[in-house]
């Protein structure tokens, strides 16, 4: 009997080392495979650690990784958010037709409260009508890119105003301003939904809807809120890329929201909701920038490179599944 008991006492700790090895590795896998890359990527790109090749990296993801933020705080919440890229086209044209006008500060106001109104719109629709959110941004995104381009005449918006180009090319204290404004919006971002009462209300609401609504918490008040973030975001990504370019095109949205829901989702937030942080999603932002940056080195083929990405989502999507498995 003893020895039984010996037996199974010294058989316990190994599996326990061994359970409590799988779940970091699932936990903190995303790091180890941006460990991974990095080390493949010195090897293929030697430049890959210069501090300028740093600063394109960070400065190019700019505008797609400010709105991986507010696809976070969605996607936590248990939403879901297709009119991104279609925001992001509006607030560029509406950044460059209205900086004559208004003056840099006073475009970008015009931006955040346009882009606020579309985030409204599609809280609306999700928590008042019960749109699925799929469907729901899926058709406001439809609404928005027509209106960016029936805003801009289905013409490139050229400002004059040579301050234009500041946003997006301008440096303070040698590093580019947009990604200052990227360090920002994750740096506010994690302290809200790590640290406030809001952001742990978002992930009550995207783990369990109904016991969220029982615990008193306001849930379509605080569901419309993350469109409402995700919309100001893509607005504001939309400025720094028109401001990069000198112009505003209605088209300039792109694969923006494949790419953002990719980037959240590669860091390890669970599509399902209730599940994730903005690290994670900043270290997805820096797989699929740092990817991106070693192809166009090497010169990989456009289409190579969409595939490589689409199999990264599907792979990251697979291991969400299985650790929400082996939690259970």
């Amino acid at each position: 009997m003893n020895a039984q008991n010996s037996a199974i006492n010294t058989t316990a700790p190994i599996k326990g080392a061994r359970l409590f090895s799988r779940d970091v590795m699932l936990q903190y896998g995303v790091l180890w495979a941006f460990l991974v890359l990095l080390i493949v990527s010195a090897v293929l790109y030697p430049r890959v650690f210069e501090l300028q090749n740093i600063q394109n990296i960070l400065s190019q993801s700019s505008p797609v990784g400010i709105v991986a933020v507010g696809m976070t705080f969605v996607i936590i919440g248990g939403g879901f958010d297709l009119s991104v890229a279609a925001i992001f086209a509006l607030g560029a044209v509406v950044f460059a037709n209205r900086a004559d006008a208004f003056g840099l500060w006073g475009a970008a106001a015009s931006v955040i409260a346009v882009s606020a109104v579309c985030g409204i719109i599609n809280g609306l629709v999700v928590t008042r009508l019960k749109v699925n959110a799929f469907v729901a941004t899926l058709g406001s995104g439809s609404v928005f890119g027509g209106l960016a381009y029936i805003y801009s005449s289905s013409a490139p918006q050229v400002p004059n105003d040579f301050n234009f180009g500041d946003l997006g090319t301008g440096a303070w204290f040698g590093w580019p301003i947009s990604i200052w404004i990227l360090f920002l919006t994750f740096a506010v971002g994690a302290a809200i939904l790590s640290k406030s009462v809001y952001g742990r209300s978002i992930y009550a609401l995207g783990g369990n809807e109904e016991a969220a609504r029982l615990s008193g918490i306001p849930v379509d008040l605080y569901r419309a809120s993350t469109y409402v973030l995700t919309a100001i975001c893509s607005g504001v990504g939309g400025m720094i890329l028109s401001s990069r370019l000198g112009v505003g095109q209605a088209d300039m949205g792109g694969s923006l929201a494949l790419d953002a829901i990719a980037i959240v989702v590669i860091g390890g937030t669970s599509l399902l909701g209730g599940e994730g942080a903005l690290w994670r999603t900043a270290v997805g932002l820096l797989i699929i920038a740092t990817l991106t940056n070693v192809f166009d080195s090497l010169a990989i083929n456009t289409n190579y490179q969409l595939v490589a990405k689409g199999l990264i989502v599907i792979a990251a999507v697979a291991l969400d599944i299985y650790a929400r498995k082996m939690r259970t």
